[in-house]
């Protein structure tokens, strides 16, 4: 059901007596100008005792409040083209089922006129023919990701991979969120006029197109080793089948405090970024213990994304930065924010998430999550659109375009904002400058077992450790950085999806949250428990499925030290 709208109904100079009741009265209207009338029309407003409010480029018109008695005069004065009265109906539709976007600030509607991707759309700037890597837990064939195109399957390197029911499929529930926000659309259209429209859903960059690169399994598992391989793959197939990869989107991280100049993650997301791609990864969440950003986000090559507070309005002057959202420490901070608290994006039904926290369910598509993780969903949905737009723009350059055109956050600490909160419509009006990143190179020679950070995954008793991936294979830190850079080079033949599958989804449900799972199905995430469960996988950057309190700091249900979360707590990976 949608919730009520405003209709225009036109008002021409023979309407003055429909509203002689009302006179005197202000009435909201939208007031369009003919071709070449400049100012005319705002003064002519003016003068008739009306009030010039938001300007609508779209129609070449603007909002205004004028007398009821002044309207045919409004209407018949020189140079306006058509005025129209704001009037309520009730429209009925299927797709929101209970969910007003135009309402919701955490709706990925409000998500982009915040940042000011629906100026980006007004302009024909979508995200059309750009590829985002989204490395994740998979993606399932929901509505808002199921039209011609809009997902294809690149590898399944998870514990899933040779699980033909649950292949490439979101059983966790957390890729299909992050793909919903970053390039999410209805199928019912594909146009400027859909996407503005509330009533249908839309991610940042409706016109990109999503490449499932999936690596968790159902309970949220991974290793790192899965995640280099990942990247691996996208580098050596970014371009196959006449496929534009152009960035990835990494909503994760670990805790590893090994040094980016040696950490094979950090090097790998290096690799990737000096082949093209831009990468977009979580500065993490803040509340274990330290403020350091995850590790690849610690590298100072790569885009690393905090979270901001909207605090009730879509102007970024009262935002502030969650408590949860990463401060890093004097020697690398978050390059900039993005909206992350209550975000509403696409639900995974009978996924792990979804069966476990039915709190954050928004009727029966949706699902509501805060965190770094929704943050860099949107920054890479922004990456997309300013790619069409640029197509030869370097991946330093579009790091260097978000920060220098972000905007400043006055109430929040200058350390959590970074550069401040992206701002998309002045990212795509700025000059693009000459500037390369002169930053130390990481080596990649460090230690596999330390990129871990604290988190391992486990069979269910012993947990994964030293210097080996997932399959017992020892792991040479001197030899592997020089290796040709192929996403199959060391799996030992064990990865599927080595070629595109195409956009073919062939398995589209399953039988709830109990999955079958293979082996290293991960069953603990290190230092946090719910309901009985102790986790020891991947750690994502999500901090709550449900809602928040405007600050990001009330929260209900378990308690854990001296934070109070509600829902599935994300960590770092």
């Amino acid at each position: 059901m949608l919730a009520a709208v405003l209709l225009g109904l036109p008002l021409l100079p023979a309407t003055t007596s429909a509203v002689s009741s009302a006179a005197g009265h202000p009435v909201s209207v939208i007031v369009r100008s003919v071709g070449g009338a400049g100012a005319a029309v705002e003064s002519a407003v003016r003068r008739l005792g009306g009030t010039v409010g938001r300007r609508i480029k779209l129609i070449d018109g603007f909002a205004a409040t004028v007398p009821a008695a002044r309207l045919s005069e409004l209407a018949a004065a020189r140079g306006v083209h058509s005025v129209t009265r704001d009037g309520q109906v009730t429209l009925h539709h299927s797709s929101t089922l209970g969910f007003d976007a135009s309402t919701d600030l955490g709706s990925t509607y409000n998500v982009a006129r915040a940042i000011g991707a629906d100026d980006a759309w007004r302009l024909g700037i979508t995200g059309r023919g750009v590829d985002v890597a989204l490395i994740d837990s998979g993606v399932v064939p929901v509505d808002g990701l199921k039209a011609s195109g809009k997902v294809v399957n690149g590898a399944d390197l998870s514990f899933e991979s040779q699980a033909s029911q649950l292949t490439y499929l979101d059983s966790y529930g957390h890729g299909t969120h992050m793909a919903g926000i970053i390039a999410g659309r209805d199928s019912a259209g594909d146009t400027i006029s859909s996407f503005l429209n509330h009533h249908r859903f839309v991610g940042i960059a409706p016109g990109a197109r999503i490449v499932n690169v999936k690596v968790a399994s159902a309970s949220g598992a991974a290793d790192v080793s899965q995640v280099i391989a990942a990247i691996d793959w996208i580098v050596e197939h970014r371009r196959d089948s006449g496929k534009n990869i152009r960035l990835i989107s990494m909503s994760f991280g670990t805790d590893s405090l090994q040094s980016y100049l040696l950490d094979p993650l950090a090097y790998a997301a290096e690799v990737a970024w000096r082949k093209g791609l831009v990468v977009v990864a979580s500065a993490g969440n803040a509340s274990f213990g330290d403020q350091q950003l995850n590790d690849p986000a610690n590298d100072p090559y790569v885009i690393a994304v905090g979270a901001s507070d909207m605090a009730g309005t879509l102007s970024p002057h009262d935002d502030v930065v969650p408590s949860f959202s990463a401060r890093g420490t004097p020697t690398r901070r978050p390059d900039l924010v993005a909206p992350g608290t209550s975000v509403v994006s696409l639900r995974s039904p009978g996924s792990h998430l979804d069966a476990a926290y039915p709190g954050g369910r928004v009727g029966t598509r949706f699902f509501r999550g805060s965190g770094t993780s929704q943050s860099t969903a949107v920054v890479a949905g922004a990456v997309a659109l300013l790619l069409q737009q640029r197509p030869h723009v370097t991946p330093d350059q579009v790091k260097k375009l978000l920060m220098s055109s972000a905007s400043r956050l006055p109430l929040a600490d200058a350390a959590g904002q970074g550069a401040g909160r992206v701002n998309i419509e002045r990212a795509l009006r700025t000059t693009t400058p000459a500037y390369q990143q002169t930053w130390s190179k990481s080596t990649g020679k460090g230690s596999l077992d330390l990129a871990r950070g604290s988190a391992r995954v486990t069979d269910g008793i012993t947990p994964l450790l030293g210097e080996q991936n997932i399959f017992g294979q020892v792991w040479d830190p001197v030899a592997w950085p020089g290796a040709s850079w192929r996403g199959e080079s060391w799996s030992a033949g064990a990865w599927n999806g080595r070629g595109w599958s195409g956009s073919c989804w062939c398995r589209t449900s399953w039988s709830g949250p109990g999955w079958s799972t293979a082996k290293w199905s991960g069953t603990r995430w290190s230092k946090y428990s719910w309901s009985g469960l102790t986790w020891y996988g991947m750690k994502w950057d999500g901090v709550s499925w449900s809602g928040l309190t405007s600050s990001g700091l009330t929260w209900s249900g378990a308690t854990r030290s001296r934070d109070v979360w509600s829902g599935v707590t994300w960590g770092r990976r």
